[in-house]
């Protein structure tokens, strides 16, 4: 069963970038579509970015479009999240996960083998 691992998070100001990665254990990554999701205290967990098996298909949450790249390196067994542009409104704890359904599913309930996440915090 795969299991992640996301790292590169940390304290920017407002317009900085950052790039988070997510790297996988357990298992070939190449086999799984993966998301990065985020939870900011009081909200709900949503998913912002969303990339295919292969790299062809992303999905990006209308409030990171433009601003965020979803990548992966299958060879590498991790997926990055390119961040530029950010805003406090980006402040959360981003986590990433895997699944093998079918369909561009951004359900968090359909991923699995959550890690730990990280923590991005941006300041005005």
């Amino acid at each position: 069963q795969v299991q992640l691992a996301e790292s590169g998070g940390g304290v920017v100001q407002a317009g900085d970038s950052l790039r988070l990665s997510c790297a996988a254990s357990g298992a070939y990554l190449g086999n799984y579509h993966v998301g990065w999701f985020r939870q900011a205290p009081g909200k709900e967990r949503e998913c912002v970015a969303r990339i295919s098996r292969s790299g062809v298909a992303q999905y990006y949450a209308d409030a990171v479009k433009g601003r965020f790249t979803i990548s992966r390196h299958n060879t590498k067994n991790t997926v990055y999240l390119q961040m530029n542009s950010l805003g406090p409104e980006d402040t959360a704890v981003y986590s990433c996960a895997a699944t093998t359904m079918v369909g561009a599913s951004t359900d968090p309930t359909t991923f699995y083998g959550w890690g730990q996440g990280t923590q991005v915090t941006v300041s005005a």
